[in-house]
């Protein structure tokens, strides 16, 4: 007989939720067979799979050890811990900015993806799981029921801060947090020529797949998303504005495609950009990639479990590249 007690990150599943996540190799027929006869129970009592799982519920499994350990096995599951440490080694530039029991946000440099792209790829994520395993807040036997995500991302070529959820309760509430735009987020970039007020741009993205592009149109259709974008300057140069701009709402490649459409594009752009404009900086500073840094994150008023973050700011600071180009 095996027994398992419920913790705080499988507290709230329903409890054939938990046994799937727990035993991904069985069918969900063998779970509610196992029930049915009593060879799985919940606090000494025959279950449905439908109760919801409370902190302390205890889990017990009359089966052979073969069964569950055959079950349980996945294929490659060490080589995807293996992933996770490796990632952790390699991406010594990311550092967390704010961690808590339920909460930790980084700072991605530019170049590493938020989250996979391909099967092959190692990013932010599996950084983040190395990070947790090393420092004893993860351990490996938890990540067959939660697994700690991120919450928002960050195009590859975009640093600054990104928010990951360490527990099954800082994931749910969060991410509802940023569903519904609780968290304000604020982003830093150099532009082209001089921007002298503030001003807040609306209209509707429409992507191109085929190009991995976003097309900017005023009137919204059936296949556009509505964006929002608040901005003002920071800093002005010669022939550059340090900026500071508001997402109020959240798409891929927002930021760019509005300052572009208005004749700011990011420097270092060569998306959506000025490719003369860019050249010059790439030849006299080596940029190139768009100058844009998730800087700063303000959030609202928070209960607990999340109390430690309530009304809190959080910020990124500057990568070397801007500094760079704000002394000069």
């Amino acid at each position: 007989m095996q027994q398992i007690e419920i913790g705080e990150n499988e507290a709230g599943q329903r409890l054939d939720k938990f046994l799937q996540k727990f035993m991904p190799l069985a069918p969900s027929s063998f779970f509610y067979k196992m029930l049915r006869k009593k060879n799985i129970t919940l606090n000494g009592k025959k279950a449905e799979g439908k109760e919801k799982l409370a902190l302390g519920d205890k889990i017990s499994f009359y089966l052979a050890d073969e069964t569950i350990a055959g079950f349980c096995d996945k294929p490659g599951k060490g080589e995807t811990i293996n992933e996770y440490q490796a990632a952790y080694r390699k991406f010594k530039e990311i550092t967390v900015v704010y961690e808590d029991a339920h909460v930790i946000i980084m700072n991605k440099p530019k170049g590493i993806l938020s989250q996979k792209a391909n099967p092959d790829d190692i990013s932010l994520n599996e950084w983040m799981l190395g990070y947790l395993l090393e420092k004893g807040s993860l351990k490996e036997n938890q990540l067959s029921t939660f697994k700690p995500s991120i919450c928002n991302r960050l195009d590859r070529n975009t640093s600054g801060l990104v928010i990951g959820a360490k527990s099954l309760q800082g994931s749910q509430l969060m991410n509802e947090l940023i569903r519904s735009r609780g968290v304000r987020k604020f982003y830093r970039m150099f532009v082209k020529g001089k921007i002298v007020g503030e001003e807040t741009l609306e209209g509707f993205l429409i992507k191109d797949q085929k190009s991995n592009k976003v097309h900017l149109v005023k009137e919204g259709t059936d296949r556009g998303a509505y964006i929002k974008t608040r901005y003002y300057p920071v800093r002005e140069f010669k022939d550059r504005t340090l900026v500071e701009a508001e997402l109020i709402t959240g798409k891929p490649h927002q930021i760019r495609i509005h300052m572009a459409s208005i004749g700011h594009p990011l420097l270092g752009d060569y998306k959506y950009g000025d490719r003369d404009f860019n050249d010059s900086y790439k030849k006299q500073f080596s940029i190139d990639s768009q100058m844009l840094h998730a800087y700063r994150l303000n959030f609202p008023k928070l209960e607990t479990p999340l109390e430690q973050l309530s009304e809190k700011v959080v910020e990124a600071p500057l990568p070397e590249e801007f500094q760079q180009l704000t002394e000069g």
